[in-house]
């Protein structure tokens, strides 16, 4: 398997531990028809464009990546329904800087609310700074991976027991049951996984960064060097989300997506004015579709938040 495809194997498994349902990746299903790499493509090369409207990486006039980045984009209401309305969806990479979850926690406080992810039983309280660490080997690979990176784990840099913290979620039981309805399994999104990772080669044949990694681990500057080899791959995750989503829409980002806004439509029937949405950016392309069609809001501008610093130090 070639190192492109290991980054995505690995960023999924990355993606799937918030979910906290074991459940799903105990299915006994037959593995399905793997998709054609023309078609995962072009609905990745859709996805790219659209992800990088949610997250990005900014490049010098050299060339050399200087941060990673996600958006706050604006919306408010198209007409004159719901005046003084504001909904801001606040993309998230779930980890980053220590700095970069600071200015969230800071941020959050001037809303009325905000609306958090987390495939968990209704009820759950986060424990400030994330709790002890879980013994799943997913968890053990994320938490390898910030340590590796020098990096903060979202779970642990934002305070969730703010008052103003609403869950906007799937239950583990309606993410399995939505799956089954669905006709999804883990066989399913692996084998997307996989398919996208081999589209990705198709389209850069000459492209590997197994190099690069390999000399970034023995880099004086490791975290750094690891941090700009890996930029690109973590805003690939969120394009491969999208790309999952397909024309009929996906457990991962579809329902979960309208999960979300049935929390905000209540929110806002409760008289809140000013509310964050805070997910991470693959669900975004998606969420604003629906922000716009369903709630008739239109964009009001963006902001950028820096989540990686890959300038060199000196």
């Amino acid at each position: 398997m070639g190192g492109r495809n290991r980054w995505y194997v690995a960023g999924l498994c990355f993606s799937l531990l918030q979910f906290a349902n074991w459940a799903v990746c105990n299915a006994a299903d037959d593995p399905p028809t793997q998709p054609s790499l023309k078609a995962e493509a072009a609905s990745l090369a859709k996805a790219k464009k659209e992800a990088r409207r949610f997250i990005r990486v900014p490049k010098d006039a050299h060339g050399e990546a200087i941060s990673l980045e996600t958006a706050v984009t604006h919306f408010v209401p198209a007409g004159a329904e719901n005046p003084g309305l504001k909904v801001d969806l606040i993309s998230a990479v779930h980890i980053g800087e220590p700095e970069y979850y600071e200015a969230l926690n800071k941020r959050f406080e001037g809303y009325d609310v905000v609306l958090y992810e987390l495939v968990a039983p209704e009820g759950t309280v986060i424990p400030k700074g994330g709790g002890p660490r879980s013994r799943n080997p997913l968890s053990a690979m994320q938490n390898g991976m910030k340590d590796l990176l020098d990096l903060e784990y979202q779970l642990a840099g934002v305070d969730y027991t703010k008052k103003n913290f609403v869950h906007a979620d799937m239950s583990p039981d309606e993410f399995a049951k939505s799956m089954e309805n669905k006709g999804e399994s883990i066989w399913t999104i692996f084998l997307r996984l996989m398919a996208a990772g081999m589209a990705q080669q198709a389209t850069n044949p000459g492209k590997s960064n197994e190099f690069e990694l390999l000399m970034a681990l023995f880099d004086p500057q490791r975290a750094l060097k690891l941090k700009r080899v890996m930029a690109d791959q973590f805003v690939d995750m969120d394009t491969v989300m999208l790309a999952f989503n397909g024309p009929d829409g996906s457990t991962l980002i579809t329902e979960r997506n309208k999960a979300a806004l049935k929390v905000l439509d209540r929110e806002i029937k409760n008289g809140n004015k000013k509310i964050a949405i805070f997910y991470g950016g693959g669900h975004m392309p998606d969420m604003e579709d629906r922000l716009v069609s369903d709630f008739k809001l239109k964009r009001d501008g963006e902001e950028w938040l820096e989540a990686w610093n890959l300038r060199d130090k000196k």
